[in-house]
């Protein structure tokens, strides 16, 4: 009776955290269509209710069984498929799956929302000037191939897990092959009109909806009480909370440190980058959030926090147009998440930080390899973006005919 009641407790807790992992993307769409223009509202909250609709299809014909293949004993553990489709295994709805940890159709859904979240970190990048056609496309090739056969290295059993190779809840495999993406996909499609002068200077093209966007934060934090809590793959109590705790903990030291640096560097209160900086610490402590210490939780959102401000003037400086931040929170918080594994975690030192780096490296190498053949495709087949005319006027009109913000005002008679 005592292990039912265990087991229906795990499966209820990773339940509630596939929920709260899907709310994120409600704090993505806000996020997003909160810090760029009125004009292309539509087109983002389409894109995200493309992706997490398509990523959970994709994910249900053969994702998921590209991510847990099952690799043999003594195989490379770089490529397996089980078969299209999902069925539940025999015993997958009792406590003898998972350790009693969750049934086989939790486990397939909780992992399904983390699949599409990789595409919905490109979607913020590209923002305002890529074709509707070029994204949708892009995005089954990316969550359909490439986040499956990189989780499958890690959390399938393939051979970053037999390196000794860590990434608690996917610094690296959710949001750095997700940032990896977005930083070749922003190269390759060039800046909004109007984010450079003539001289190579960025200018501030402010999003319309700050309000919005901050409650896209917060909904994202309180998403990554499932995405690091779920990650658990348990109710465990002693390992859960822990986890909560650091994630909470770095995310708060992350906003701050990014405010005051941004104060420091700019002398102004900039909101965006308080709000970057939660999500960087967030992001940082992803890799490590069940190894990690209170203090050493700070520290990684700390030294988040600051990279975050460095990372988006590096995106500036070399003429590259990120208009939510989703570079530098997801990417570059992403490597440094991964590295400090080796720097703070419970197998810290300078084996295990190598093996982290060789991690990130062959990530980022397969991530920037594929995105460049599939965006060239795209390229080559729909096209990768909006004519001049079409970014003007708004994507809204342009591919949907439709304005987000309907004018009420009654006609005077």
């Amino acid at each position: 009776m005592e292990t039912t009641a265990i087991f229906t407790a795990n499966n209820v807790w990773m339940m509630v955290c596939t929920a709260l992992v899907f709310f994120m993307h409600l704090g993505f769409s806000f996020l997003e269509i909160g810090l760029t223009r009125q004009k292309n509202t539509i087109n983002i909250l389409f894109k995200n209710f493309f992706v997490i609709t398509v990523g959970l299809l994709l994910y249900a014909i053969g994702g998921f069984n590209l991510m847990y293949p099952g690799f043999e004993e003594g195989s490379l553990g770089i490529l397996k498929f089980a078969g299209w489709g999902i069925a539940a295994p025999e015993g997958g709805m009792t406590a003898a799956y998972a350790d009693g940890g969750y049934t086989w159709w939790t486990d397939f859904l909780f992992q399904g929302m983390f699949a599409a979240t990789a595409a919905t970190i490109v979607s913020g990048a590209v923002a305002e000037r890529i074709k509707l056609s070029a994204f949708m496309l892009f995005a089954i090739l990316y969550v359909g191939l490439v986040y499956p056969i990189v989780g499958a290295w890690k959390w399938g059993g393939g051979f970053l897990d037999g390196m000794g190779f860590y990434d608690f809840a996917g610094s690296t495999l959710v949001h750095s092959v997700g940032g990896w993406a977005a930083l070749v996909a922003i190269y390759l499609l060039g800046a909004r009109i109007g984010k450079f002068d003539k001289n190579g200077k960025p200018l501030a093209i402010p999003g319309h909806n700050l309000p919005i966007a901050a409650a896209g934060v917060l909904i994202l934090w309180l998403g990554w009480f499932g995405f690091n809590g779920g990650s658990v793959l348990s109710a465990d109590p002693a390992l859960t909370s822990l986890t909560l705790v650091t994630t909470c903990l770095a995310a708060a030291a992350g906003g701050v440190a990014s405010a005051l640096f941004s104060h420091i560097l700019y002398k102004n209160y900039d909101l965006t980058m308080f709000m970057n900086g939660i999500l960087g610490g967030l992001v940082g402590i992803t890799a490590g959030a069940d190894q990690m210490s209170p203090g050493d939780a700070i520290i990684i959102g700390l030294i988040a926090g600051v990279v975050i401000v460095l990372g988006v003037a590096l995106i500036d400086k070399l003429k590259l147009d990120d208009p939510v931040g989703a570079v530098a929170v997801h990417l570059i918080c992403g490597i440094w998440g991964t590295l400090a594994v080796g720097i703070f975690g419970e197998m810290a030192g300078l084996d295990q930080f190598l093996i982290q780096l060789a991690g990130v490296g062959i990530v980022g190498a397969f991530c920037v390899i594929c995105s460049f053949i599939m965006l060239f495709i795209v390229k080559a087949t729909v096209g990768l973006r909006v004519d001049k005319e079409e970014e003007l006027k708004g994507l809204d009109l342009a591919e949907h005919g439709m304005d987000a913000y309907a004018d009420f005002r009654m006609n005077q008679h």
